[in-house]
This record gives structure tokens, C-alpha cells and sequence, in this order.
């Protein structure tokens, strides 16, 4: 039994504890507070490296496989099958290349794709708005419509579409040796064009919003041969859904001013190479300088590569992508 001085001496020693713990504690939160105000580089033993933004995936359009050749048209399912075989990230397709657009081939073309570990990334399509004629206008209203709805059915996320041009040339032949550049109807102006191009993009644009199709509008002859033409009519229309396809090979002039131009709205890149020549004409394309044009606007989308030489595809593509795997790392 203890006497009361002891109890007194024990009582002193447990309040003086309790006193203590609790000045302890304070003095912990307040020093974990402020450890947690610096910055936690400080702390960190093995900080790794910051991540650098990752390489664009390289696709290749089922048409590098064609290049309208007579004796060159390959299936898509054949074209499919050869990306792969080459190691391309993604395929992009060629409307005009489809055989049959049956919802059964539809989902053929997805399933395979998607077996063989490949995205579809894009489809090409062509429709001309450059008419003053209504009911053509509506033809090609309808078409892109049913583009939109293709894509769509195979999970492609956005299709090339153009403005289309007056239809003034004898032939592509022609057009190409005056550069795309062709007279307007006589009677109209461009002015004509432009609204019938806006007006027409606004009547598809509903249904690319239900679809989540984006229309990727592309520098291609016509009234959306220049950077310029091609930003005009996206400000006129004013939608998120449609945007622009950056298409490396159709600028003639002034190619990489007028690729900074356009940068910022791309949500599709088109790499054209020219191995063994050009069919209608050859650019020389600094690609690492177009890389970090696009780099600079953070683009981080799909390069598309549009093989249009003379050199047969089994040695020309694989070129093509080992130089742009390279270009874009």
C-alpha cells in the first residue's frame, strides 16, 4: 500500500506526462503540417524522370496500296492485313477502294482490323458542294450523311471530307498540271462557293454530332486548296465537329507556312511520300520540320501515310514508315 506522498509524487508524474504527450503532438502536427508545404522533390529518393509526350501512331491509307492504279486495287481486307504485316498502328480507308458496304462487310472490316491489333483511325470520302445546283448539292449532302454513318458502324472516329472545286478542268490531269487552280462557273463568284459549302456542312453536322464522327475538312483543290479557303469555311460553320485533315502533299506553295496555319485545327495528319516519283508531281517534304510544327500545337494524333510514287508498295511503304516512325518518336 502506498502512503500519500508516493501517490502525490505518482499523480505529479502522470500529469506531467500527459503534458508532455500532448506538447509531443502539437509540436508533431505542427512539423507534419509544414512538411507537407514542401515541395515533395525534396523527399523523394528515386524521383523518376518526368514523361515526355509519347510518339504519334502511324496509320497508312488503304489507298497507298492503290494509288489508282488499274492493276494495283487491293481489297480492304487485304490492305488490312498487309499493315499489319508491316507494323503500322492503325489503318485509315479509302470510301471509293470499298467494294461492299453491306453492314456484314462493315463489321468484317472492324473485326479484322481489330484481331490483327489495329485501330481504324479515319476514312477518306469525296463529295463536291461547289455547285449551284440544289438537288446535286443535296446528292452530296446525302452521301457524306452516309459516310458519317459508315464510319460510325465500323468505329472510325472522324472521315475526310472536302469543299469540292467548280468542276471547270477537263480532267484530274489537267488540274493537276495548273496546280488544282481552275476557273469558276461563269455567273459565279467564290463567294457563291463558300455558302453553298457552309450551308451544306451545316446539314451534316447533326448527324456527325449523334455519330461522334468529326469531319476533318482537307486542303484539296477547290475551294479548300489553301490554308486559307480551308480555316474560312471551319470559322464560318463554327462547330466542334468539323475541323480540318492536314494533308502534307496538296499545299504547292509555301507548304510549311501553310502548315502552321492549319496546325491548330487539325484532327488528322496525311503524310504523302513520293519513292520512285510522283504520279502527278513530287514534293520535297522535310518531315521532321512538319513534326515539330505539330508538336508545337501538341498535336497527338494519327499520321496517315498516303504513299503516291511509283516504286512498288512492298518496298516503298515500309520506307515511308520507318521515316515517319522516326520523324514523329
Amino acid at each position: 500500500m502506498t502512503n500519500s506522498r508516493e501517490q502525490d509524487m505518482n499523480k505529479n508524474v502522470s500529469t506531467a506526462g500527459m503534458h508532455l504527450n500532448r506538447r509531443q503532438l502539437a509540436i508533431g502536427s505542427v512539423g507534419a503540417a509544414a512538411v507537407a508545404c514542401l515541395p515533395k522533390f525534396l523527399f523523394a529518393e528515386d524521383a523518376s524522370p518526368s514523361r515526355s509526350t509519347p510518339p504519334n501512331p502511324i496509320a497508312v491509307s488503304t489507298y497507298s496500296y492503290w494509288r489508282y492504279r488499274s492493276d494495283s486495287k487491293l481489297s480492304i481486307l487485304e490492305c488490312i492485313d498487309l499493315a499489319a504485316d508491316t507494323g503500322f498502328d492503325a489503318v485509315e480507308i479509302l470510301h471509293v477502294q470499298m467494294e461492299d458496304e453491306s453492314d456484314a462487310m462493315l463489321q468484317r472490316i472492324k473485326q479484322r482490323a481489330f484481331r490483327l491489333g489495329l485501330d481504324l483511325c479515319g476514312m477518306s470520302t469525296h463529295q463536291s458542294f461547289v455547285s449551284p445546283d440544289a438537288d446535286k448539292r443535296q446528292e452530296n449532302i446525302d452521301h457524306t450523311i452516309r459516310c458519317i454513318e459508315m464510319a460510325y458502324k465500323m468505329g472510325i472516329p472522324t472521315i475526310r471530307v472536302n469543299t469540292g472545286r467548280w468542276g471547270t478542268s477537263g480532267n484530274f490531269d489537267e488540274l493537276m498540271a495548273n496546280k488544282g487552280i481552275e476557273p469558276r462557273l461563269e455567273g459565279y463568284t467564290d463567294e457563291d462557293g463558300f455558302g453553298w459549302v457552309r450551308e451544306s456542312f451545316e446539314k451534316c453536322l447533326p448527324t456527325a454530332e449523334t455519330c461522334g464522327v468529326v469531319l476533318g475538312l482537307e486542303n484539296h483543290w477547290g475551294l479548300g486548296r489553301t490554308a486559307e479557303g480551308v480555316l474560312r469555311v471551319i470559322g464560318e460553320v463554327d462547330s466542334p465537329w468539323l475541323r480540318a485533315t492536314m494533308d502534307t502533299g496538296n499545299f504547292l506553295e509555301n507548304q510549311y507556312d501553310q502548315y502552321k496555319q492549319l496546325a491548330p485545327e487539325a484532327v488528322f495528319v496525311q503524310a504523302k511520300t513520293y519513292y520512285g516519283g510522283g504520279t502527278w508531281y513530287t514534293l520535297d517534304i522535310d518531315y521532321d520540320r512538319v513534326a515539330s510544327i505539330l508538336r508545337h500545337v501538341n498535336y497527338r494524333g494519327y499520321i496517315s501515310l498516303e504513299f503516291e510514287g511509283s516504286e512498288p508498295h512492298e518496298t516503298a511503304i515500309p520506307k515511308s514508315l520507318a521515316m515517319l516512325r522516326k520523324a514523329f518518336a
